[in-house]
């Protein structure tokens, strides 16, 4: 079974930014934690992680040209403001995950809009990153 775990812009800044709200786990540990994980399960994941909008849409397209059997995907900033992301989820017909490690729904009016989480089956938020 192969899942795609996809993270969008800063979240390569895991452990250096706001680790208030995001907590001091690097980028590089939540990775190897994800690849831990699925091997006890026998998933096979392709992480990706990318600053750049255009960047997440090809990658969204690729899990379902890859034959992938759904997505985990924080999108990030562009939780808030990309229909170009909720479309390519939308167009991939792959269940999707959408993870936040802060608890969004108690931070700022802004945040408080996800695009993407109508294509989701499922949202998962304030758990950190055992929320992946």
């Amino acid at each position: 079974m192969k899942i795609y775990v996809i993270n969008g812009p800063n979240l390569n800044m895991l452990g250096i930014r706001e680790p208030d709200k995001y907590g001091n786990t690097s980028y590089k540990e939540l990775c190897a934690l994800i690849l831990e994980h699925c091997e006890k399960c026998g998933i096979e994941p392709l992480l990706y992680q990318s600053n750049h909008e255009g960047d997440l849409v090809d990658f969204i397209q690729r899990a379902y040209f890859d034959g992938a059997c759904g997505i985990v995907i924080n999108p990030g900033a562009y939780t808030h403001t990309s229909i170009a992301i909720l479309d390519a989820v939308k167009s991939t017909m792959l269940p999707t995950v959408e993870v936040h490690i802060s608890k969004v729904e108690e931070r700022e009016d802004f945040r408080q809009v996800s695009y993407i989480r109508s294509a989701c089956v499922k949202t998962i938020t304030g758990h950190g990153i055992q929320g992946y």
